[in-house]
């Protein structure tokens, strides 16, 4: 069963493996998360599941979300995620997912909010030479030029330049899972995630 689950960074630290050798890892708090809905071929055109995570109180929803979720005398649920599948077997409407569906030393992707940096010069942003650091010269963080004269007459959409950096959803693959507590809901992986600690994440099997 390859479906994805919803979760929170707990944060970082650091194993040793069985060479004595120190892994960075990150530790997540993963579900329980139910099945909310599942979308067939003859109802929808493809197969998805979607799942909702962290019960919450009805008043946080609008009309057309506690609709849905009553629908299937399901708890208010705070977020809710699809997911595309193969196979719609094993999943029914009300059904847990938990990290028992998880196997050490598979590979995960990870999705979350990077951290937010603001608003950012180029050098920050985009990795720009800056110019000399000596006296007399007036240009230590200047962008350069943003493109040619009359001809074209515009700056070309995409150019690099200074603006707001981080707070996108960004995804790593291939993280591998070091370890699983389900007693717990957590899962250690090697590696970084994006965002900071308590951040919703979204996980996705390979």
């Amino acid at each position: 069963m390859k479906v994805g689950l919803l979760g929170k960074k707990i944060g970082m630290t650091q194993v040793f493996d069985q060479e004595g050798k120190a892994l960075p890892v990150t530790i997540l708090k993963l579900g329980p998360c139910l099945i909310t809905e599942i979308k067939d071929l003859e109802s929808h055109g493809y197969k998805s599941i979607q799942i909702g995570y962290i019960e919450t109180q009805s008043n946080k929803l609008n009309k057309a979300e506690i609709g849905h979720l009553s629908k299937y005398n399901i708890p208010p649920l705070k977020y809710l995620k699809e997911y595309r599948v193969n196979s719609l077997d094993n999943f029914e409407i009300g059904k847990l997912i938990t990290v028992k569906d998880l196997r050490i030393d598979h590979n995960i992707s990870i999705s979350s909010t990077s951290i937010g940096k603001g608003f950012t010069g180029c050098i920050k942003r985009h990795n720009f030479s800056r110019g000399p650091m000596s006296h007399g010269s007036k240009n230590h963080k200047q962008p350069g030029s943003i493109g040619a004269g009359t001809t074209p007459g515009k700056v070309f959409a995409g150019k690099k330049m200074a603006g707001r950096m981080g707070g996108k959803k960004v995804t790593i693959q291939n993280l591998r899972i070091i370890d699983i507590k389900t007693n717990h809901n957590i899962i250690i992986v090697k590696g970084s995630v994006p965002g900071k600690p308590g951040n919703i994440i979204s996980i996705h099997q390979k």
